[in-house]
């Protein structure tokens, strides 16, 4: 495990380090409490955590596994919440998990395959002692804005892939690579999906339901987690629409394009047709055809094979079939 930080803090003021198996009694000054925040740690070390600061042994586990949904479940009077984090490795959104255990005078925060660390968050809060003075329930706040905010570069990254795509396909057939670009974003924003679902509803229960080791006061905050989330999974189910729109109107233009190619084929096999025709009939071996003896029949023929040709021409032209 690595032991990112372990602090106490009091009136929004940094005091000591702490160890993980110190066990820091609370205070009823809600200004006062531990900050931990672990990453990876190994079952010994969760155990260690768990029996300082009264931890429910199904909780640990479920932040040892690390595959869990987001949720909030209540034990006595702590909270645990899971929260998943979301980055990008290539062209994959990768997924982290961050488990977070909530007490009276403690706040331990466990992540598992993130890429933003909270220690600039931590800075942050330190840089604002009112913030810290509010307690863990506005620390929590923070941690769940955090992760949240982490969204939005992810899905503005695909819109402006999404919208590249949307531009070149009206100048391009799409390629197999771009067809499955586009089933594996639709694929990788289904699964966005299933994340943000239950993250509105963690931020919901912050709102609207009494939970322990939350004030009232801070419902508000946790209300705007909540629209941040909104407004991700709006612009998820917008890329989405957007996805089958590009898949769509690429199908409608290669086949308008394909019937373009048809009728510019058709056209010009009839022009064709014309002196194929009349030059079939004068290659026939008959002895006795009557324009054969004609002294102009040569030059009349080509010039009703140039006339007829002609009209045909600039009929398809009007048409706009060539």
């Amino acid at each position: 495990m690595t032991v990112i930080a372990a602090y106490l803090y009091r009136a929004g003021q940094r005091v000591r380090t702490v160890s993980i198996d110190e066990r820091v009694a609370p205070s009823e000054d809600k200004s006062e409490f531990v900050w931990i925040g672990v990453a990876d740690p190994t079952v010994e070390e969760m155990q260690t955590l768990a029996k300082a600061y009264d931890l429910h042994p199904l909780a640990v586990e479920d932040a040892l596994n690390a595959n869990q949904l987001p949720k909030v479940d209540i034990y006595g009077d702590q909270l645990f919440i899971v929260a998943r984090t979301a980055h990008v490795e290539g062209d994959a959104i990768c997924y982290g998990e961050t488990a977070i255990f909530v007490g009276h005078g403690h706040i331990i925060s466990v992540r598992h395959g993130s890429a933003r660390a909270h220690l600039t968050l931590r800075k942050e809060l330190e840089a604002v002692p009112s913030r810290l003075t509010q307690g863990v329930d506005y620390v929590l706040h923070a941690i769940l804005d955090f992760v949240v905010d982490g969204y939005l570069p992810i899905i503005e990254r695909i819109e402006d892939e999404v919208l590249t795509m949307e531009q070149q396909v009206i100048d391009h057939f799409l390629g197999r690579d771009e067809i499955t670009r586009i089933f594996n974003l639709r694929r990788q924003l289904i699964r966005f999906q299933r994340i943000l679902g239950p993250m509105q509803e963690v931020a919901t229960k912050f709102v609207k339901l009494d939970l322990p080791c939350i004030d009232a006061e801070a419902r508000p905050y946790f209300s705007d987690v909540r629209d941040h989330v909104r407004r991700v999974q709006t612009m998820v189910d917008d890329l989405r629409e957007v996805l089958n729109s590009v898949f769509e109107s690429s199908n409608l233009l290669e086949q308008q394009r394909t019937g373009d190619i048809t009728r510019q084929l058709a056209a010009w096999a009839a022009i064709l047709a014309v002196p194929t025709a009349i030059a079939g009939i004068y290659g026939m071996n008959f002895e006795h055809m009557p324009e054969l003896k004609t002294l102009f029949g040569y030059p009349v023929v080509l010039s009703v094979i140039a006339v007829v040709c002609t009209l045909l021409y600039i009929r398809f032209k009007k048409l706009k079939w060539l």
